[in-house]
């Protein structure tokens, strides 16, 4: 049977879905108590917090961007069958996820463990996006739609965020703070991704 869904729905749903997500992360950060501010004073209690600063700063911007991805893409969306469906499940299985993930590489900052974790689930969730980002260009033939180049840099788009963590894995060995850091070159391949296509699309 080729179901078709209400594609309204599926947004909406998604949409609450990132919206719980990203929220979540914030509750990582617990507010400093009196006792612990008398033990450690104002500036020893907001560095502990630093690291729980970082994880939800970079959670959240990577969150943001996985959203804004997904809008764009169901902006072409003409209806939703059966496997985008489940592909667009697959991607929120692991966005529910990530508030646990981040809060354990968080809380256990430094340690190797909790860091591959927290990779791995953002890899996922980029594989997820990559995959159905596909699918759609396929299914929508956005080749004709959009053009051959943007549908090329939207499906190399999706492609970075999973590389990139995968790459923060191996990078870790060599340097933890070059493993750490290095969800910074998603900004940067996404910026150089955009100008090399801006140029293609009008030349």
């Amino acid at each position: 049977m080729n179901l078709k869904f209400p594609t309204d729905r599926v947004v909406y749903f998604s949409d609450a879905v990132f919206a719980i997500a990203i929220t979540l992360l914030v509750i990582e950060i617990k507010i400093p108590t009196h006792e612990q501010i008398d033990l450690l004073g104002t500036t020893g209690v907001l560095k502990k917090l630093i690291p729980l600063f970082v994880g939800f700063f970079v959670s959240f911007m990577v969150t943001a961007l996985f959203w804004r991805a997904h809008l764009v893409l169901y902006h072409l969306v003409k209806e939703v069958d059966n496997k985008l469906l489940w592909r667009n499940v697959w991607l929120l299985l692991f966005i529910a996820l990530l508030p646990f993930s981040s809060g354990f590489y968080s809380e256990n900052f430094g340690m190797d463990v909790p860091f591959f974790f927290y990779c791995g689930n953002l890899t996922a969730i980029g594989l997820m996006s990559y995959f159905m980002t596909s699918y759609v260009a396929k299914k929508e033939n956005l080749k004709d739609t959009i053009g051959v180049f943007q549908t090329r840099w939207m499906k190399q788009r999706a492609l970075i965020v999973p590389i990139v963590f995968l790459l923060c894995i191996p990078l870790t060995f060599l340097s933890g703070w070059l493993g750490r850091l290095g969800f910074l070159l998603i900004f940067v391949l996404q910026f150089m991704g955009s100008l090399y296509y801006k140029k293609k699309t009008k030349s």
